[in-house]
């Protein structure tokens, strides 16, 4: 299996459509299950994003990054949907790969042993060489934090870090590239935790005065919730990063919009799986707060849900 061979996975592109809009206000009113909640939930986040009061959070894993939802999670933030995201550490090794070498369709049920022996990373049922993952990234991060230092740049938040990466981009299928030039931050909690942050961690080795501060971040968020009229938030997933924003947002005694976005179950207690209404007893979302929970791939919801709100 050589990759010449494979199709390259295409970012989704997305643009607004009086017909989607008018297919998913009716799947609110007329649908039934999962086709209603959709619908309900592109409601509730068409009157979040309306909202010139309210602060808007989106929080996403690191691997819808590698399918073609990257091209809608990019189109959100080119647009200004969001005012904070918070992301798993892949976001930025995947964007960054992909600015640069493609990402394969594969399937579920390939063999993973011989995937191994023709240096194929198996995502899912997404492929991608190794050459196009960790030397890559290696190749283009270790130049860059070389820049950085060199500017005298010793110590940052991971906010500042990915501002600066997506500055150095010159790609606008990137996620970092327009949140950069759209002054979103884009925090990462778990930095170490991907390829970009053993990066990090391997320039530190050479540089002991270098540092990323995650502290910082927690200040940029103190401040952001504290300021804010109202807050609303898109999670995806589940994990550190929609843990992030909900543990913010109890501050301000819960968040007064909620979208969540999940295919996990809440019967093992699990972050991914736990509904809307149970932050509710946490004061992470308020009691009379629009929210709702949607049991649906991302891949598959959120084009529609986006595409209504644009």
């Amino acid at each position: 299996m050589k990759s010449e061979s494979l199709s390259p996975v295409k970012d989704i592109n997305i643009t607004g459509s009086k017909e989607i809009k008018s297919l998913m206000k009716m799947m609110s009113v007329a649908g039934g299950f999962q086709g209603r909640l959709l619908g309900e939930a592109s409601n509730i986040l068409d009157e979040m994003i309306h909202d010139k009061k309210c602060t808007r959070f989106l929080s996403f894993p690191a691997d819808v990054v590698a399918t073609g939802l990257r091209g809608v999670l990019k189109e959100m933030i080119r647009k200004k949907l969001f005012d904070v995201v918070v992301v798993a550490s892949g976001v930025l090794d995947h964007d960054v790969a992909r600015t640069s070498k493609d990402y394969y369709a594969g399937s579920f049920d390939l063999d993973d042993k011989v995937l191994l022996k023709k240096r194929l990373h198996r995502l899912g049922n997404v492929l991608i060489p190794h050459s196009n993952y960790g030397p890559l990234v290696e190749n283009k991060i270790q130049p860059f934090l070389d820049n950085l230092y060199d500017k005298g740049v010793t110590e940052l938040s991971s906010g500042e870090f990915c501002s600066y990466l997506g500055a150095s981009l010159d790609d606008e299928s990137s996620i970092l590239y327009w949140a950069a030039r759209n002054g979103i931050h884009v925090l990462v909690p778990g930095f170490s935790d991907g390829a970009v942050g053993s990066q990090t961690w391997l320039f530190q080795q050479r540089h002991r005065d270098f540092r990323i501060d995650l502290m910082k971040d927690e200040s940029l968020l103190s401040d952001t919730v504290f300021n804010a009229s109202r807050l609303g938030a898109l999670t995806i997933g589940g994990g550190i990063t929609k843990h992030h924003v909900l543990w913010w947002s109890q501050f301000k005694q819960g968040l007064d919009y909620a979208i969540h976005i999940t295919t996990a179950t809440e019967y093992d207690g699990s972050l991914s799986g736990a509904r809307t209404k149970e932050a509710i007893s946490w004061s992470k979302v308020k009691p009379d707060g629009r929210e709702i929970t949607v049991n649906c791939d991302a891949t598959i919801a959120l084009p529609f849900i986006t595409a209504t709100v644009l």
